[in-house]
């Protein structure tokens, strides 16, 4: 983040929000279920317009991250057909045979996406 006036505190509280109120306790929630304390609402109140649209401009790239976590197997498989396409035996081995050094780069990078476990989101990381 670039604004140095931003709470810590307040923005971690943020990421970890469940925003719709509870009807039991009037607060909002932890990602984990537990209700807000009262002083964690407080706190969560207070949160200026900035911290809020980084919130937003934070969660927006983890959205995107979790797409592309979740769509790597199938965007792995059309990277592949091509060089498939090409085969008489077709067999991963001799797919990657056929690449260049830029796409098995990117068969590497889709590989990893596809074995990644999807992270969850916190506060500066995404």
């Amino acid at each position: 983040m670039t604004n140095p006036d931003f709470n810590p505190w307040i923005f971690a509280l943020l990421c970890d929000s469940d925003f719709q109120p509870r009807k039991d306790t009037g607060t909002w929630s932890h990602r984990d279920g537990r209700p807000f304390s009262k002083e964690e609402q407080a706190l969560a109140d207070s949160a200026t317009r900035a911290e809020v649209e980084e919130l937003s401009a934070q969660h927006a790239r983890y959205k995107k991250y979790v797409h592309e976590i979740c769509d790597a197997p199938d965007v792995t498989q059309r990277f592949l057909a091509p060089f498939m396409e090409q085969l008489t035996e077709k067999k991963l081995g001799n797919a990657i045979e056929l690449m260049s050094e830029d796409e098995m780069a990117e068969f590497n990078r889709l590989l990893a996406l596809a074995d990644e476990p999807i992270r969850p989101f916190t506060p500066y990381a995404f």
